[in-house]
Formats: C-alpha cells, structure tokens, sequence
C-alpha cells in the first residue's frame, strides 16, 4: 500500500520550501524513498545522461535542479501544486528507457513511458482524476521545446495545445532546460528567448485548433 502521508509530506515541501532538493536528498538517502512507487523517483540515480547535455550527472541529480527552478517560478504557475509534482515527474520514463548506445546515453521516448509511469505513481494514492491527468500530461509534452525549435519529427503541437497551457509547459520546459550544471547567464537569456519562440509557435496551433473546432 502506497505511504499516503509521505507523498503529503513531500508535496508540502514542494510547496513551500525555497530549495525543496534539500528535504527530498535527505529522504532518499534514508531510504524513505525505496518503496514502490516512490522508488521510481530514487532510482533514477541509476540512470546516467549524455555529459554533454548533462554536465551535473544522473536523472536524478537533474531532476532535483529543475525541482528547485520550478520553486523559484511556482508562483508565475496557474496551477502550482501540478507545476511541482511535473518537476520532480518529468524524467520518470528514464528509469526503464536509458541506454547505452554506441558510447552515448539516450533515453528515447521516456516523456510517453513518463506520462504512463506517472499515472501509475500517482494512482497509488488518493487523489482526485483530473490532478492525475493534468500532471501526467506535462510529462508527456515536457520536450516539445526542443523538439520544435530543433524541427525534429517527434513535435507534436496540435495534440499538445489539447491537453495542456501553452504558459504551463513553458514554465516547466524553462525548469527542465536550465536545470543543469554550467549554465552562463547568456546560456539562460538564450533558453528564455527560446522558449518565448515556443510559445509563439505553439500558439499557432491553439489558434487554428480554436477556427477548426468553430466551424465543425
């Protein structure tokens, strides 16, 4: 049986800590975290990323940074108890995706096994659907970002505008994206102009969504 009262715990700290990675390293190295389902957050130790996208090491050293960025901007969030719970989600699907490929770690698709992984973690306690679906659906999209500015094939935004605000997956995608190591402040200005980019395309799509839905 999922503990109900760590999970409330940890949302409290999410919440309202200034450095929330402070109380979550503290649990994980008492091993509060090794039981399912909190166990696929601490394992993400186990889950090495490519130096040179992720200087600061494993997931889950990345994920407790991008926790402590999305502190720092909850309040900007409409939501900020799912913008928290996206932050310390959102690279869940590294667990079982991460490889070893030709000398590089990849970990493909891990925002789809994220967002089905999340559901499961959040399943596990007593919460209520439309939480589970908004949290679930951050972590699915989270890579957008890059898959749109990069023009790769994997972008996906006339689904993404459906399921989440285009704002919210900017703030967390901002999060993800400065949540590491050797970040210059030309570095940051750069990812916010970015995003901003990101914003602008995505809200092409909102607005064509919006004239197909009127005239159907």
């Amino acid at each position: 049986m999922a503990n109900d009262n760590l999970f409330y715990e940890v949302e409290k700290h999410l919440l309202e800590d200034e450095v929330p990675s402070k109380y979550l390293s503290e649990i994980i190295k008492a091993d509060k975290m090794k039981e399912s389902p909190f166990n696929l957050i601490s394992e993400l130790a186990k889950a090495e990323q490519n130096p040179q996208y992720h200087p600061e090491g494993n997931a889950l050293i990345h994920t407790l940074m991008v926790v402590d960025n999305a502190a720092k901007v909850r309040e900007k969030s409409s939501d900020r108890r799912v913008l928290m719970w996206a932050s310390l989600l959102h690279d869940i699907g590294k667990g079982p995706t991460t490889r070893l490929k030709k000398g590089r770690w990849t970990a493909y698709d891990h925002d789809k096994v994220g967002k089905d992984l999340t559901i499961k973690f959040l399943e596990s306690f007593n919460l209520e659907q439309e939480f589970i679906t908004k949290v679930a659906a951050m972590v699915r999209w989270h890579m957008q970002t890059l898959f749109v500015m990069k023009k790769l094939p994997f972008q996906e935004l006339e689904q993404m505008v459906k399921e989440v605000e285009i704002d919210e997956i900017a703030l967390l995608s901002f999060c993800d994206r400065t949540g590491r190591t050797k970040m210059t402040k030309e570095d940051i200005n750069k990812t916010e102009e970015t995003i901003e980019q990101f914003k602008k395309e995505a809200r092409k799509h909102l607005r064509t969504s919006s004239r197909e839905y009127q005239y159907t």
